[in-house]
C-alpha cells in the first residue's frame, strides 16, 4: 500500500520543480525529502523523477502517480472537513452555503431559528455566485448549499445530492409612479414599449427577460445594467426603466417600486439544497436541513397565497 505522506511528498517536488523547494514547503529537509522519494520508488518499482536542467521533472510514471496523488489529498481534506462536522449538537458546527439572494430574504428566516433552538452549534455561512457554491460544496468547504436552476439549465444530479425546497416565481418592477403601478398583474404583452433595466455581466436574469419578451413577441429595449438588484431597484425607482427579478430580490423593496404579479409569463426558478453524494452527514447537519423544508413549506404557502390573492389580467 502506497504511503499518503510519500504522495505527498512527490506532487509537491512535481508542483515545485525541486526537492529543495518541496522541502522549505513541507517544513522538511532536502535530505528527507529525497529519502521519502527514494522509499516511494521502491514501493512502486520505477523511477518517478529525474534531473533536469531547471530542476527534477516527473517520469510518465511520476506524472500518473502525481495526479492519483491530487485526487487522494483532496478527498482526504473533504474526509478531514466531514469528520470536523461530527462532534454533534451539542457543539459542533454546520457549514452552510448561499446565493445573494437567498442570502438576503429567505436563510435569514432559517438561521434566526436554529440559533434558538441549537445555540451551541457553530454556523458558518458562505455567500457566492452558483459556480463558486459548486466549488466549495466540492471541495467540502461547505456541507449543505443553497443552489438555484431554471428550466434551460438544470442542475446534474449526479454531480450533488439535490433537495428541491421552493420554486419562486419572477415578478415584475415599476417605479411607484409608473402608468402600471396600481395593477397587482401584468402581462408581458403590455410591456412592449417599455425600456428595461437587467443586470449586468451576463446574469441568469437577463436570459429571463429575453426569453419572456422573446415568448410576448418583442425584443427588449435595454436602458441600464445594474451590478445588484438593489441598484437595478434605486434605477427602476427613478424612471429610468422597469425590471424582472426572482421573488426573493425583492421581498425587501425599495420604497420607490412597486412589485407586481406575472403569473406564469416569465419562467420561474427552482432553489435547491446540494450535499455531496459521499458526505456522512452530521446530527446538526440533519437537524439544519429539517428546519430549513420546515420553513421552506411556509415560504411556499406565502408565495401561493400572494399568487391567488392576484386577480387575472
Amino acid at each position: 500500500m502506497l504511503d499518503v505522506k510519500r504522495l505527498q511528498v512527490l506532487l509537491k517536488v512535481v508542483e515545485t520543480g525541486s526537492v529543495s523547494a518541496a522541502a522549505d514547503e513541507l517544513f522538511y529537509t532536502p535530505s528527507a525529502v529525497s529519502q521519502q522519494l527514494r522509499k516511494l520508488e521502491e514501493e512502486v518499482g520505477q523511477p518517478l523523477l529525474r534531473r533536469h536542467s531547471r530542476g527534477m521533472v516527473p517520469t510518465d510514471a511520476g506524472h500518473v502517480l502525481a495526479g492519483h496523488a491530487r485526487t487522494i489529498l483532496r478527498q482526504m481534506d473533504a474526509a478531514a472537513a466531514d469528520l470536523a462536522s461530527l462532534a454533534g449538537l451539542h457543539g459542533g458546527s454546520v457549514s452552510v452555503g448561499t446565493f445573494p439572494t437567498a442570502g438576503g430574504s429567505f436563510l435569514p428566516l432559517v438561521i434566526s431559528r436554529f440559533r434558538h433552538e441549537y445555540p451551541a452549534v457553530k454556523l458558518d455561512v458562505r455567500s457566492q455566485r452558483l459556480e463558486g457554491l459548486v466549488d466549495l460544496l466540492g471541495r467540502g468547504e461547505v456541507g449543505l448549499c443553497l443552489l438555484w436552476e431554471y428550466a434551460w439549465n438544470p442542475l446534474d444530479p449526479k454531480d450533488f445530492d439535490l433537495t428541491p425546497v421552493f420554486d419562486e416565481p419572477t415578478v415584475l418592477v415599476v417605479g411607484s409612479e409608473h402608468r402600471l403601478a396600481d395593477r397587482t398583474h401584468v402581462a408581458m404583452a403590455d410591456l412592449k414599449s417599455e425600456q428595461w433595466i437587467v443586470r449586468a455581466d451576463d446574469h441568469p436574469v437577463a436570459e429571463v427577460l429575453e426569453r419572456s419578451c422573446r415568448a410576448a413577441g418583442f425584443t427588449p429595449r435595454i436602458s441600464f445594467q445594474a451590478n445588484d438588484y438593489q441598484e437595478a431597484q434605486a434605477m427602476v425607482s427613478v424612471g429610468l426603466g422597469i425590471a424582472l427579478a426572482p421573488f426573493s430580490a425583492v421581498v425587501n423593496h425599495h420604497p420607490g417600486v412597486k412589485v407586481l404579479s406575472l403569473g406564469d409569463e416569465a419562467p420561474s426558478r427552482r432553489v435547491v439544497l446540494a450535499q455531496r453524494h459521499d458526505r456522512v452527514r452530521a446530527p446538526a447537519e440533519v437537524a439544519f436541513q429539517s428546519l430549513l423544508m420546515q420553513v421552506a413549506e411556509e415560504w411556499r404557502r406565502d408565495l401561493e397565497n400572494r399568487a391567488l390573492s392576484q386577480p387575472s389580467s
